[in-house]
């Protein structure tokens, strides 16, 4: 019955994380942990317990997870540098990555940027449009026309 009681003891702290990060990534293996228990309840050998454990764990996170994601998250509000992707800024500083010279304008902050491309240059006073976020640079793009 020991191997019942380290199940449980493992599903109980699995629970615990994911209620304290809300993070949707150990509920996954607290599946595992469940069934898991239900072997060891029916004297199942330890390594089918671990089977069991390790397959359940992964088949919940690779097939549930992005539908749980999709709905769980979907009220998520994105924070800091990660809700300045799309944006528009103004560069203060030629762009040129040869050289890694540019900085932009955004929301009154002033951030080192790159181009998404290397080879182009953009000029003082484009309006650009942020791609991505690399370290603390900020990765752009020129604005086309009816953007």
């Amino acid at each position: 019955m020991n191997q019942v009681v380290f199940w449980l003891i493992l599903l109980i702290i699995l629970v615990a994380v994911e209620i304290a990060t809300m993070g949707l990534t150990t509920i996954w293996f607290a599946g595992g942990a469940f069934v898991a228990i239900i072997a060891a309840a029916f004297n199942a050998p330890l390594y089918v317990q671990i089977t069991l454990f390790l397959i359940v764990s992964v088949v919940l996170l690779l097939f549930t997870r992005p539908i749980a994601m999709k709905y769980f998250n979907k009220e998520r509000i994105r924070t800091n540098a990660e809700s300045l992707i799309g944006r528009q800024a103004v560069v203060t500083e030629e762009i040129d990555n040869l050289p890694a010279t540019g900085s932009v304008s955004i929301n009154g902050q002033e951030w080192t940027a790159r181009c998404v491309m290397d080879g182009i240059k953009i000029p003082k006073g484009t309006v650009v449009i942020i791609r991505a976020i690399s370290g603390v640079k900020l990765i752009v793009e020129e604005r086309r026309e009816g953007m």
